[in-house]
């Protein structure tokens, strides 16, 4: 599913360069559950964003699906990542203006799905999360807990093949996240893939295989 050969991030500046990642090559098959640790600064967030083409490398390649990702357009980067790549924030990132019902729906939105079927797979994944009787409430008015369960369905809606979670528990108390760990566990043994960043030894358990960092190196794998 994704190939990474010799991938490098750094920023230049003058003549010195500030390495972030260095050197990284792996493979991730369809279907795993993959764990990224390391130290802040670590380069951990770096590379997911790479993975979820929110960010480029300075150097080296990147394959999904065989396609060649370091080779294309701006264009082309974002048809791929709204197609196929669904991202889960520390900090929730929905849109504080728009209810659930309308946060959840936005990724439908991007992919020009007909109102009808939109309204479906709405109803559906609504009642899949048990928050039919929040879909007209705010952002705000959601705990944090909830507000991440928002932040899933609508990374989920779209049926995407690799869902990419950026520390998805580290503002939740132990019972909701745990919740949200068990959700993304259901979601991978339907077949979706997932690559998640954490600190957290507990939730690292949930992944098959730990990819560590340190400096930006990749450390060992287990």
């Amino acid at each position: 599913m994704i190939k990474l050969n010799d991938i490098e991030k750094y920023y230049t500046n003058k003549f010195i360069k500030t390495y972030v990642l260095r050197r990284i090559n792996r493979e991730i098959e369809e279907g795993e559950f993959i764990t990224i640790m390391g130290p802040s600064g670590a380069g951990k967030s770096t590379l997911l964003y790479i993975l979820g083409m929110l960010d480029s490398p300075s150097e080296g390649e990147y394959y999904f699906y065989d396609e060649p990702v370091h080779k294309m357009s701006a264009k082309k980067l974002t048809e791929l990542h709204k197609s196929h790549i669904g991202f889960v924030f520390q900090q929730y990132h929905l849109i504080d203006e728009l209810t659930v019902y309308e946060n959840i729906e936005t990724p439908l939105l991007y992919q020009k799905i007909k109102g009808g079927e939109r309204k479906g797979l709405v109803a559906d994944i609504l009642d899949r999360f048990n928050m039919v009787a929040k879909k007209d409430l705010f952002p705000n008015q959601l705990s944090g807990g909830q507000q991440q369960l928002v932040a899933i369905a609508r990374a989920v809606i779209a049926k995407p093949k690799l869902i990419l979670a950026d520390e998805p528990t580290g503002n939740l108390h132990t019972d909701q996240g745990k919740e949200i760990m068990e959700l993304l566990k259901k979601l991978n043994e339907k077949g979706t893939t997932i690559v998640q960043v954490t600190h957290s030894n507990e939730n690292a358990k949930y992944g098959k295989r730990i990819i560590k960092l340190q400096d930006g190196w990749m450390q060992k794998e287990k």
